[in-house]
């Protein structure tokens, strides 16, 4: 997975969600050893100190831990994942319903929309 950030939020932010996205997407798997904050941080073009802040936010929320002298591990809870996977795909969800409200569409009209496009991915 490559790396993309932008200038419109803090990079710290940016790194949070890109960890968490590659977390519940399976890139990084429950109980796997993450790489050394430099690594990181090298890989992302990033200081290694806002490499650190980014997981020491997941960390606070549990997606990570530290085992001392070992590194950092993705969390083993897979309910814990699975939450975040939900809660991430309800932010997404919400916003696409508040695009499509200012484009002109209803709740029904924007649901027949998505109802119709997965018939044809399908």
């Amino acid at each position: 997975m490559v790396w993309e950030l932008k200038n419109d939020r803090p990079i710290y932010a940016q790194l949070i969600d890109q960890i968490k996205l590659r977390i519940i997407s399976g890139f990084y798997r429950a109980g796997d050893r993450l790489p050394s904050v430099r690594d990181m941080a090298s890989e992302a073009s990033v200081n290694p100190n806002t490499m650190q802040r980014a997981l020491a936010e997941l960390e606070r929320d549990g997606l990570v831990y530290t085992q001392r002298t070992s590194g950092r591990f993705i969390t083993e809870d897979t309910e814990l994942i699975r939450q975040a996977k939900d809660s991430l795909a309800m932010e997404q969800i919400k916003e696409f319903f508040q695009k499509m409200n200012a484009l002109g569409y209803d709740t029904a009209q924007t649901i027949a929309l998505v109802e119709a496009a997965a018939k044809e991915v399908i």
